[in-house]
């Protein structure tokens, strides 16, 4: 499994803490410095049944400024929304792990970091 984190976000760290605890076999992907092009982001969102605006953090100043809020949050703007992430990577919801079953989950809580676990284990 990788797990994409932002090393100063208190969560990827617990999240890569309890990986550790369970002994998980992951990379680390420091996803602000090997940044997601547009193809793999469209994969994560597939992976994790959502779309782009789900996983966008909308209270970043470069949300902000890129006037997030205020897209439309449909299948035409999809691919806006993709390209955002992909040329602001800070605005990618953190940490998302992409298990070996072919699924990924935001991994935000301790139970969204188990339920990876047990999807690499099935």
């Amino acid at each position: 499994m990788e797990i994409w984190i932002n090393p100063a976000c208190s969560k990827c760290r617990s999240a890569i803490s309890l990986l550790d605890a369970e002994g998980a076999d992951y990379t680390v992907r420091r996803y602000l410095e090997d940044v997601p092009g547009e193809d793999e982001i469209r994969a994560v969102l597939e992976r994790l049944g959502l779309e782009p605006w789900d996983i966008t953090r909308t209270q970043e100043a470069e949300a902000k400024e890129l006037g997030l809020k205020d897209w439309a949050r449909d299948a035409g703007s999809r691919e806006r929304w993709i390209h955002a992430l992909a040329g602001h990577p800070r605005l990618i919801q953190r940490p998302i792990i992409t298990a070996d079953d072919g699924t990924a989950v935001v991994a935000r809580t301790d139970e969204a970091v188990q339920e990876a676990l047990a999807r690499g284990k099935s």
